[in-house]
């Protein structure tokens, strides 16, 4: 499932230095360092592993809140300056280490002997009503499991999308699209969030899941409101609603199968489990919907306020691949994640890290501290970046996601091609939230269409597309020329 423009593995040779990444330091014997909280008594929901040099920094870098939201990059630099590991807090109370060097990324992130997945010693040490579980709670699925129980479950999830036709899925994304693009198209002005970028993965999943699409409103909705409900009644009954929408779902293929992720899903070999089955089809939906929802979104606002992209949508130098290129570069969709738990007290990159501590990985620092001309990656252009991941957990189906998010953006440039941002790009705010890298609107005008004008319209010649102001190339996952950027 790897992009032929990027390599599987995608780190550096592994250091052959004495401090060898995920060991402990040669001294074995030698006493920890001073303070060290893996040898302290300081009880581990309360443990934060600092960097030798910096002893006396006991203050994490909160990665939610607005000042967080407006400016990470200057939160990156600030994390850098403890070394390849920084104390960080992720939601009130709950601290974590946070990776930002692009090396010890990929050390932790290929290293399943060290580090774990499995997060439920770490749920003891915080609150059961944390915001944060949602996100990080163990389930039986691909994210939380290791070796052959996370085989198992990737297997089912890559061999039934392998079934899912390039071509086949190009004409849903259409469908789904041109749906939206109805829905807004005489009113002259989008919420290219709200309208369609958050819309266009749950389209698309409740027809790939097998649903007919008059269900997709249930979808949308429930996943809405767990998003942005503001209580927790709303939020409990957003939960409720996507819980049932799940097993209407699995009882109508249990009922009767079809060619479909769940139905395929089933019948897989590895023979799931009912609990199984239903925790992955919520995996697969939750990462593909959130993270597709900002890539297609920050590219979209990247194209309408970059004239080397556009000055109409049908001129430009630039393409949605290339745009689709630079955000998972520079603003990656899912910016802080990857959680992991080392098994044992360990010694990585210059930082003790206790047994069973939450560290995670920043693929937005990681990629805007790489430096191409200090590494040498072969076959790789100088580079790729960790967007996706990297090591047995990197992301299973990226070029499904690369092909919804291209398709998404050119069938809405071709319908609406005079589309221009109706605010400035300096007033777009961002939402706030340490995992992810998204909009909260983007507003757009463009010139009303409508269903009995002349021409092709979306209302009708579903099966002939537009003519696209895109070409059409497959996409580079190659690191931008600096003249690009």
């Amino acid at each position: 499932m790897t992009s032929p423009h990027q390599p599987e593995e995608w780190g550096l040779p592994r250091s052959s230095e004495a401090e060898s990444p995920g060991k402990l330091p040669p001294q074995q014997g030698a006493a920890p360092p001073p303070g060290c909280p893996a040898h302290s008594a300081v009880p581990p929901q309360q443990a934060m592993a600092y960097p030798q040099a910096r002893p006396d920094a006991h203050q994490p870098v909160k990665l939610y809140g607005p000042e967080f939201a407006a400016d990470p990059a200057r939160s990156y630099a600030q994390l850098r300056q403890y070394g390849a590991l920084a104390p960080v807090e992720i939601a009130p109370d709950v601290t974590a280490m946070l990776v930002t060097d692009y090396r010890a990324a990929l050390d932790l992130l290929h290293d399943d002997t060290t580090w774990s997945k499995d997060s439920r010693e770490w749920m003891q040490t915080i609150p059961a009503d944390s915001p944060i579980l949602p996100m990080l709670g163990w389930r039986p699925n691909v994210f939380y499991s290791d070796g052959p129980a996370h085989v198992r479950y990737r297997d089912v999830i890559v061999d039934s999308f392998k079934l899912v036709e390039p071509h086949e899925l190009r004409a849903r994304v259409h469908h789904a699209a041109d749906t939206l693009i109805q829905r807004f198209g005489a009113r002259g002005e989008v919420d290219l969030i709200a309208d369609y970028a958050r819309l266009i993965p749950l389209l698309m999943f409740n027809n790939l899941f097998g649903l007919p699409d008059s269900y997709s409103d249930r979808l949308i909705e429930a996943l809405a409101g767990m998003i942005e409900g503001t209580s927790p009644e709303e939020a409990a009954a957003a939960n409720e609603a996507y819980t049932a929408y799940i097993m209407e779902l699995v009882g109508s293929k249990k009922a009767q199968r079809g060619a479909d992720l769940t139905s395929w899903f089933m019948d897989h070999p590895n023979g799931l489990s009912d609990e199984e089955l239903i925790h992955n089809i919520i995996l697969v939906m939750g990462a593909g919907n959130e993270p597709l929802a900002n890539l297609i979104g920050n590219s979209l606002s990247r194209m309408l306020s970059d004239d080397r992209y556009y000055n109409t949508l049908t001129g430009g130098a630039l393409t949605p691949q290339d745009a689709i290129n630079e955000v998972l570069w520079n603003d990656p969709p899912l910016t802080n994640y990857s959680a992991h738990f080392p098994v044992r007290d360990v010694f990585f990159h210059g930082t003790w890290v206790r047994r069973g501590q939450l560290v995670m990985v920043s693929y937005a620092a990681a990629n805007s501290q790489f430096d191409t001309s200090s590494l040498e990656v072969p076959g790789s252009g100088g580079g790729s970046h960790l967007s996706w991941s990297a090591g047995p957990h990197a992301c299973p189906v990226k070029r499904h996601a690369l092909l919804i998010a291209t398709t998404a953006i050119e069938r809405l440039t071709a319908w609406l091609s005079d589309i221009e941002l109706a605010v400035p790009a300096s007033e777009l705010e961002w939402r706030h939230g340490a995992f992810h890298r998204a909009l909260v609107a983007l507003p757009a005008r463009f010139s009303p269409i409508t269903p009995d004008q002349a021409g092709a319209t979306p209302w009708h010649n579903r099966d002939s597309s537009p003519t696209s102001s895109t070409r059409s190339e497959a996409i580079s996952t190659e690191r931008q020329p600096a003249s690009a950027r």
